[in-house]
């Protein structure tokens, strides 16, 4: 079963190809929870549940209300036809984790459909889910932004951090590159031997850093210490653009 919390055509607001036109589809479901960013958002019963600032695409018990189940790969298309998109647009799978899905048929054939119409296919994953490169090859023409969950997340080392996978999508996907999400706190309490010690998997690929924060507030907060931690290291600072541009909101 694939379940698709949202879908919306925006810009691409994080990485290596922030300001991308780019279609996005959020699946729901996750490995992790990542309690340590503490957002907060308020369910369908009025509960607030803390997590990472889409915690509504990962916790199905108290967000199932808006989770669609997706049962044939005729629905997936329906949606991607209902927008009006230039070829150069790039898809984006997202979640949750959407490798979660990685081994699902449906959604493989979905991947290869999508390639089909010459789209660039993104993956936005915490890099902690083994992706079988040679029994689905359309994975091998993927991008996938690795944005390996640090000690700030909450989650211990031996959930967040997947060698194997690492190496893997590095070696054999189209194009990947890192992606952490760092604070003040963590830039003082030990980061950068974190993310050396998880870089020195896949050395080769460009390293990513964007400031901690699900709210406008909260990224001005983080910036500034983060772009003279990427001017130190020589890393790429990526901004939030979508939560820049339009704060909380969803769909953007």
């Amino acid at each position: 079963m694939i379940y698709l919390v949202e879908h919306f055509y925006s810009i691409q607001g994080e990485g290596k190809y922030l300001g991308t036109p780019s279609l996005f589809f959020r699946f729901g479901g996750c490995n992790m929870k990542c309690e340590g960013f503490g957002c907060v958002e308020t369910s369908e019963t009025g509960v607030e549940v803390m997590g990472c600032d889409t915690v509504y695409a990962v916790d199905k018990k108290y967000f199932g209300l808006n989770w669609k189940s997706i049962k044939d790969l005729e629905t997936l298309i329906e949606i991607y036809h209902s927008y009006t998109l230039p070829i150069k647009a790039d898809i984006v799978m997202t979640g949750g984790e959407p490798l979660i899905y990685a081994d699902n048929e449906l959604f493989v054939a979905f991947i290869e459909f999508l390639q089909g119409k010459g789209h660039r296919v993104t993956f936005e994953t915490n890099g902690a889910v083994n992706v079988d490169f040679e029994t689905f090859r359309a994975y091998q023409k993927c991008t996938f932004a690795l944005s390996i969950k640090l000690s700030n997340s909450g989650e211990p080392r031996s959930k967040r951090i997947n060698a194997e996978a690492i190496q893997t999508i590095a070696t054999y996907s189209q194009d990947a590159f890192f992606k952490f999400t760092v604070d003040k706190e963590s830039l003082r309490s030990g980061v950068d031997e974190e993310i050396n010690e998880i870089i020195k998997f896949a050395p080769s690929i460009a390293v990513c850093c964007m400031p901690k924060g699900g709210s406008r507030a909260e990224l001005e907060v983080h910036s500034e210490d983060v772009i003279e931690y990427c001017k130190t290291k020589g890393y790429v600072y990526s901004d939030r653009l979508h939560i820049r541009l339009w704060d909380q909101n969803k769909g953007v």
